[in-house]
């Protein structure tokens, strides 16, 4: 009790003598969950014994060595790399038994901080604590870490179809079908309304289609945790800090004024639901100027169910719920309100969004399968192979109206 009372001074409300006479609640209070603030006091000194001691996160997480990782992932292997983001590479391993027994063998993602890059070590700290309590079905799964000299390393559950952002927007990419894409809003939501609803509220932040990762059943689950806060607690109404995040989901009050609040989140989900809609990128410098902001160039649409259909995702060819659409369409509208009051709880989100999946007014429309190129699979780009792969990609098609039965290609 004293080495934690050392350490984390403002986790320990309960004198000892108040522990005696009410045990129930000196009992609740020891077991609450360590807040970000927490360990973002100047005046304790956090090491890596601290954090390896289980004391502070319990049990939940293992401690890997950096000669371990590099074993897994066969020395940070090309090969097994995956992407980069502001915290760093991040590559694919496998662990077995031999490694780290107990765990079984399974594919993991091994995320490494760039030391160079946007994020740091509280940063890193901030996941791994946050991560090590807190256990949900829509957040990703943190297995360990590893903090061994100026290496900072995480060690989470392995996501089979990556992040929703390339799901939804890489051209190589087949279109993800209606019903998929509101359980991915859905399972989303439930994420956020989770974090908000601890006894110690959690903003996200850094709510983006990036930041959530999809399994093998389309299954999402919140990641990225380096820029999450406490929520405000007691009669305060915000917290107030650096402003951060990516443009484009950013609540607009958040970024005028630096205030936090969970409806801040609530924002940034409006925007990804608004890209589930549209199929369109929050910021698009691609497009016409009127339309490289989404929300900007969504929003009136949204109130309208007669211009509704300019907004929904031509890919989806009208193989979607009509009254889900307009639905999704409200509570998006709602979401981005310009006034943070008048946006709905997560916990509202989430029973607004059921509903919708048991929606039964979906068209029946033929099957198309698209031929990946050459190009999207090996995702490289060549000048001089471009006319054999128009060759390559070519399907004969017979004309059923050609009377000499001869047949023609289509590209």
């Amino acid at each position: 009790m004293a080495f934690l009372k050392a350490i984390l001074p403002n986790c320990f409300k309960v004198k000892i003598n108040d522990a005696i006479i009410h045990p129930e609640e000196s009992k609740k209070n020891i077991s609450s969950r360590l807040a970000v603030s927490d360990i973002s006091d100047p005046e304790l000194s956090f090491s890596v014994n601290d954090l390896s001691s289980n004391a502070i996160i319990g049990s939940n997480l293992h401690v890997f060595t950096h000669a371990q990782l590099k074993v897994i992932t066969s020395d940070f292997s090309s090969c097994n790399f995956l992407g980069e983001g502001g915290f760093g590479p991040v590559h694919k391993g496998f662990i077995d038994d031999k490694i780290k027994p107990g765990l079984g063998g399974q594919p993991v993602a091994v995320k490494l901080l760039n030391l160079e890059g946007d994020q740091g070590h509280m940063e890193w700290l901030t996941e791994v604590v946050l991560l090590g309590q807190l256990r949900h079905p829509n957040l990703v799964k943190l297995i360990g870490y590893c903090w061994e000299d100026e290496q900072r390393l995480l060690v989470y559950e392995y996501m089979t179809r990556g992040n929703l952002e390339n799901q939804l927007f890489r051209r190589c990419s087949t279109s993800l079908p209606w019903q998929i894409r509101m359980k991915i809003a859905l399972d989303a939501a439930k994420g956020l309304a989770f974090l908000h609803e601890e006894e110690k509220p959690v903003i996200y932040r850094d709510f983006k289609a990036s930041n959530i990762l999809l399994d093998s059943d389309y299954t999402a689950k919140l990641s990225d945790f380096g820029l999450a806060k406490d929520g405000p607690e007691g009669s305060d109404t915000h917290v107030t800090t650096r402003v951060m995040g990516t443009p484009g989901y950013a609540a607009p009050e958040y970024m005028l004024t630096g205030y936090l609040t969970t409806r801040s989140d609530v924002y940034s989900f409006g925007v990804v639901l608004l890209e589930l809609l549209t199929g369109r990128q929050a910021i698009d410098k691609k497009r016409p100027s009127r339309e490289q902001n989404l929300v900007e160039w969504a929003k009136p649409f949204l109130r309208n169910v007669h211009k509704l259909n300019r907004l929904i995702d031509p890919r989806l060819e009208d193989q979607y719920s009509t009254q889900g659409a307009k639905k999704v369409a409200a509570l998006a509208y709602k979401c981005l309100s310009q006034q943070p009051k008048s946006r709905p709880t997560m916990s509202n989100v989430v029973k607004i969004l059921e509903p919708i999946l048991d929606l039964k007014d979906i068209p029946i429309g033929p099957f198309v399968y698209v031929v990946p190129s050459f190009e999207c699979k090996s995702g490289l780009k060549t000048k001089g192979n471009n006319e054999e792969k128009k060759k390559e990609n070519k399907v004969q098609i017979i004309s059923d109206q050609d009377d000499q039965g001869s047949a023609r290609e289509k590209n």
